[in-house]
């Protein structure tokens, strides 16, 4: 797992929900479905999560463009789906979510000890999001409490509403920690959204699979699998970040914080 070119890295940015809290990406991928199911449209697993980790009105756009959720919309509605909808959806799934999120905030196993081992090998912690600032503002304090807090983060609201797969969160991050070369930096999430903020930014892309949104799992639900299907599904995870344009893949923070050690 050593990859050579990781013991230049001094700084790693973090994703949040799917990657360091919320195992599988739970709260955001609740939200998506009470909110269409509102309007009469019943998406799939599949279709919520194929956008996951761009900023959520972007989410919901791009939903909203998918050929069968948009043929449902017409057929309900008679007429396409547009701004003004994607703005009404939007503000409903924000209110959702606000009232959802400190359930879904707990750091994923082996998050603190990663992040506790990386700062201490002087290793500088950032962090990108598609959440917004006030959803952060929710999750950030009980991160805290449970010993993960980054020195900084940003959202889109700090970018002009530029997300992923937009660079500048990232560079947001750099500035912020004094990192002067994008080689000297590794993005981490659990999204193809993720791996491409990453790879537009210049810097170190990698993927993490279990827990990760990719994969869809509840703890619960990974845990239950069998060593054969656990193995089958973070290959067919570790094969979308692939695709994505990952340079490295991880099955946990635990390998990361051995590759970076």
């Amino acid at each position: 797992m050593n990859h050579p070119s990781l013991k230049q890295i001094e700084a790693v940015v973090f994703d949040w929900a799917g990657t360091t809290v919320d195992f599988g990406c739970f709260a955001p991928v609740q939200a998506f479905v009470e909110v269409f199911k509102q309007y009469g449209v019943e998406p799939t697993m599949e279709e919520v999560r194929e956008p996951m980790g761009m900023l959520k009105i972007d989410h919901i756009r791009t939903m909203l463009k998918m050929p069968r959720i948009h043929q449902c919309w017409v057929e309900k509605y008679g007429k396409e789906p547009g701004e003004e909808e994607a703005q009404q959806l939007f503000s409903i799934f924000e209110e959702k979510l606000l009232s959802i999120l400190h359930l879904y905030a707990d750091p994923k196993p082996g998050v603190v000890e990663t992040v506790n081992a990386l700062k201490e090998k002087g290793i500088r912690i950032g962090s990108t999001t598609g959440y917004t600032d006030k959803m952060m503002e929710i999750i950030i304090p009980i991160t805290r409490e449970k010993g993960y807090e980054p020195e900084c983060w940003f959202s889109p609201d700090s970018t002009g509403q530029k997300g992923r797969p937009y660079p500048y969160m990232i560079f947001r991050n750099m500035e912020t920690l004094g990192i002067d070369d994008v080689r000297k930096v590794l993005k981490v999430g659990d999204t193809a959204s993720d791996i491409k903020e990453g790879k537009h930014a210049g810097v170190w892309s990698a993927g993490v699979i279990v827990g990760s949104s990719e994969m869809g799992l509840t703890e619960e639900e990974y845990e239950a699998l069998s060593p054969e299907e656990k193995e089958a599904k973070c290959k067919e995870t570790e094969e979308k970040f692939r695709k994505a344009g990952a340079d490295i893949v991880f099955r946990t923070l635990e390998e990361l914080k051995v590759a970076l050690i």
